[in-house]
């Protein structure tokens, strides 16, 4: 009888490993909870495309307007990859596209950053290389975050917690949207969809930049704080930076190549370098 209930018992440990584990959720719950009618058609999935790199697409779709957006994402990882704040200026131009950035800085990525001015002058906040350009922090409603590198490092700031001294470099925008992970409220400033150019921390330190690649159309606030603090994304940090015409993303990292366009030049962005 004993030897009768190991059999069994040998019998039901090997159908139970014979069947496949129950697979993990390979995309996004479909509808955006704080949306109108926004869902996500394709979530993607992170694939290198650099040792230290990862670039994801996510699709989505607003039903009402029966709009797709595209969201462009790549991820660096900070013992492979530090970021700098960049002017065309450096480079002998006005204004230049990310592509450009990219090309004469020898940076691997590059994405548009502040709000500037009809002469390419920023509207607040902006430190490279050590020195002030616009020693001004903004008050505006528009102008809650800061983006910065100290020591090679990347961090993201509430504005009324920020020291011109505490950054090499830096740059503000805004709004604010995720800072260590708690959703921060907006006010003051149009809850509109929009053309968007993002940068963000993750919990593990990576640094993200993100482009909604759309021509008509785009996500709003909230949708931008639940789609970028869930999931495989998780960031725990979140500016959004100059959006419109002005958003633009470029990576050339070996034989990958991807470009999210955008309609304007921008006298800064924020390159991402190899160490």
């Amino acid at each position: 009888m004993l030897v009768r209930h190991k059999f069994i018992l040998i019998l039901l440990f090997l159908f139970a490993s014979s069947v496949p584990a129950s697979p993990q959720p390979s995309a996004f719950p479909g509808k955006v909870q704080n949306s109108a009618g926004l869902t996500i058609a394709n979530a993607g999935t992170w694939r290198t495309v650099s040792k230290g790199m990862a670039f994801r697409e996510i699709v989505l779709e607003r039903f009402e307007s029966k709009q797709s957006i595209n969201f462009k994402l790549v991820r660096f990882e900070p013992d492979k990859f530090f970021p700098r704040v960049l002017r065309s200026v450096q480079f002998g131009f006005k204004g230049a596209n990310a592509k450009t950035f990219v090309e004469k800085s020898g940076a691997v990525a590059a994405i548009n950053a502040n709000y500037f001015d009809a002469d390419g002058k920023p509207l607040a906040l902006l430190k490279i290389g050590g020195q002030l350009i616009n020693s001004r922090i903004s008050t505006s409603p528009l102008y809650s975050g800061i983006f910065g590198v100290k020591d090679q490092r990347a961090l993201i700031w509430s504005r009324n917690e920020f020291l011109p001294d505490q950054a090499d470099e830096a740059l503000q925008a805004g709004p604010l949207l995720l800072l260590n992970g708690i959703v921060q409220p907006i006010t003051g400033v149009p809850n509109r969809a929009s053309r968007r150019a993002l940068i963000g921390i993750d919990h593990e330190q990576r640094l993200l930049m993100a482009v909604t690649d759309t021509v008509l159309g785009g996500l709003y606030w909230t949708e931008l704080q639940e789609v970028l603090s869930a999931w495989q994304v998780q960031l725990a940090d979140l500016l959004n930076l100059d959006g419109g015409g002005s958003a633009q993303l470029y990576i050339k990292a070996g034989n990958f190549e991807a470009l999210a366009p955008g309609t304007t030049d921008v006298p800064v962005a924020i390159g991402i370098f190899q160490r």
